[in-house]
């Protein structure tokens, strides 16, 4: 059976690398596996999903190679929702609770002090009808609750109840339902918690797979029994380390400059950057620079995904640029650079994409292959400049024509090492670092070696 896989964002604000990690996670499982991946957007907060958030996720996706076989959207979906809560109520598995939040925090107060878990103990059902009457007639509305098959038939005798399944990051994982209160399902307003439209999003999608952030582990257990409520074959499940800080924190939508939209924009990294980071990070395969997703598929894998917290250093995602550029051909960026005035051929990008930390980093290159630069030289590299001058060959020149003024103008002034190479590159570039001279040199050509060169030295 082919994968189907999901990634569900909220359209109330961005995604950052965080969410990617998840998307990414669906995207290449389905791929690998020849399945589909569904963009499912959680938009049931009516008040705070936002179209703009839509297209801006839909963007990042893209940006990133990311294209699913279905978009689907969960305010569109209210109708199975409600038959969903329909059959639950008449299954007797859903029912209404009227305890206010305060009332709620009291009661679990009190357990706490008497030493017993902070589990809803299932007050509402005792009620009558005559006092649910009352209540509403107070003003009262009810939210709705799913009540947990951990009991034997009396609802008030929960027994120790394991729910079991093979998580395929996680390995085995256990959850004992009578541990765990039986969850709200339906608000007061009557809109739906993420957990009944997820479950039965995914029965109606045929999902065959959910992988997410270990974050949710707590919440499996529940919605493998709501998926037995609903009579629904379950998927399987893989829940996955989540990205943090160096110091532990977690990542949240809050931190704009992890926003993918920042990091594509602002710090000009590539979407390979992005990818890599993101999927590679905090597993057992090392991060190092793909060309491709379809590439970066090949070393994916869910077993590798480790049970630590996969922490990562936002500045390392600058070295990792420089590499993912650096692995680029000319193939893959000469429409690029012509985008940005900066293709200056293969020889070029060849010569100056191992000393790129961003694209735009290119056009300053062709820049000092092309235009004009201003040395800044100090005053005693005059004489090996000046050297350069009398010792410059004439053309063609090849990648070795640097390496023979040098060792020309060494002869002439016994200048060696720094003293002899750092003046020359400045003097020819400008800068003080930069690509390897030799195949720079014929780029820039003579005539304007030799203009630098003299204007160095006066």
């Amino acid at each position: 059976m082919k994968p189907v896989t999901r990634f569900a964002p909220s359209p109330t604000g961005k995604i950052h690398i965080g969410n990617v990690r998840t998307a990414l996670f669906n995207w290449l499982f389905a791929k690998a596996g020849g399945g589909d991946f569904i963009l499912r957007f959680d938009d049931t907060d009516l008040t705070r999903s936002k179209p703009e958030f839509v297209e801006a996720i839909e963007r990042d996706l893209r940006w990133l190679g990311i294209g699913p076989d279905r978009v689907e959207f969960q305010s569109k979906r209210f109708d199975a929702y409600q038959a969903a809560v329909d059959t639950l109520i008449a299954a007797g598995r859903l029912y209404p609770a009227y305890e206010t939040p305060d009332e709620l925090d009291r009661r679990r107060k009190r357990q706490r002090t008497r030493g017993l878990p902070p589990v809803y103990d299932r007050a509402a059902l005792k009620l009558t009808g005559e006092e649910k009457t009352e209540l509403e007639a107070e003003g009262r509305k009810p939210h709705w609750r799913f009540l947990l098959d951990n009991h034997g038939g009396d609802p008030f005798q929960p027994r120790p109840t394991p729910v079991i399944w093979n998580d395929l990051c996680r390995g085995e994982q256990t959850i004992d339902l009578s541990a765990v209160s039986d969850p709200v399902l339906v608000r007061e307003d009557g809109t739906y918690l993420y957990t009944l439209p997820s479950v039965v999003d995914d029965r109606d999608m045929s999902v065959t797979h959910v992988i997410r952030g270990e974050d949710h582990v707590t919440n499996t257990a529940v919605q493998l029994d709501l998926f037995k409520a609903l009579g629904a074959d379950a998927p399987v499940f893989a829940h996955h380390n989540l990205l943090t800080l160096p110091s532990g924190e977690g990542l949240s939508k809050r931190m704009g400059h992890l926003s993918i939209e920042s990091l594509r924009e602002e710090s000009g990294l590539e979407p390979m950057t992005i990818a890599v980071a993101a999927v590679l990070i905090g597993t057992s395969e090392a991060v190092a620079p793909y060309a491709s997703l379809s590439e970066l598929e090949t070393h994916f894998d869910l077993a590798k995904v480790s049970r630590a917290p996969a922490k990562f250093d936002p500045e390392d995602l600058s070295r990792l640029n420089g590499r993912v550029l650096q692995e680029l051909t000319y193939a893959d960026v000469a429409e690029r650079l012509e985008a940005v005035g900066a293709d200056g051929g293969e020889m070029l990008w060849n010569a100056i994409r191992g000393n790129l930390v961003r694209f735009a980093d290119a056009k300053d290159w062709f820049d000092v292959v092309n235009g004009e630069v201003e040395a800044e030289v100090e005053a005693g590299d005059a004489p090996v400049i000046a050297a350069a001058v009398d010792a410059l060959p004439a053309e063609p020149w090849d990648d070795a024509t640097f390496k023979t003024l040098a060792n020309a103008v060494k002869n002439l002034t016994g200048a060696k090492g720094k003293a002899l190479f750092m003046p020359l590159r400045k003097a020819i570039t400008g800068r003080a670092s930069g690509p390897e001279m030799g195949p720079l040199l014929p780029l820039i050509g003579r005539e304007k070696v030799i203009s630098r060169l003299r204007a160095s030295a006066q």
